[in-house]
C-alpha cells in the first residue's frame, strides 16, 4: 500500500529486531524500535490512510519512515557496531577495486 506523507500519531512499547537493508549491504544489527505505531498518510487518490501496527510491520513502517529523513538502521546502532561495518565495508570495496 503507498502512503504518501506519513506521520507517527503514536509510538508506544519497544522491541528489539534484527534489521538489514539494500543500503547497507552485507551487514545486519538489532535495532530497538518502537513495538506499536499508528500512522496516518494518505493513499494515491489523496484519501486519508490510518494504520496501526505492531511488530514486524511496525519495524518496517518505522524502518521505512526513517529513509524519508535520510536515516538508515546503522545510524541507530552503537558508534563502535557502525564503525566496525564502515572499516569492513571499506576493506571490502578495497578488495573490488584491486580486482
Amino acid at each position: 500500500q503507498v502512503m504518501i506523507n506519513p506521520e507517527f500519531l503514536h509510538k508506544e512499547g519497544s522491541l528489539v529486531w534484527e534489521e538489514g537493508c539494500l543500503s547497507v549491504p552485507d551487514y545486519t544489527a538489532e535495532v530497538e524500535r518502537s513495538a506499536a505505531v499508528t500512522i496516518r498518510a494518505l493513499d494515491l487518490d489523496g484519501k486519508e490512510i490510518v494504520e496501526e501496527a505492531e511488530g514486524l510491520r511496525a519495524v518496517c513502517l518505522q524502518h521505512e519512515y526513517d529513509h524519508l529523513d535520510g536515516v538508515l538502521f546503522i545510524d541507530r546502532i552503537s558508534r563502535l557496531k557502525r564503525g566496525l561495518y564502515v572499516g569492513k565495508r571499506k576493506k571490502q570495496l578495497a578488495e573490488e577495486s584491486e580486482d
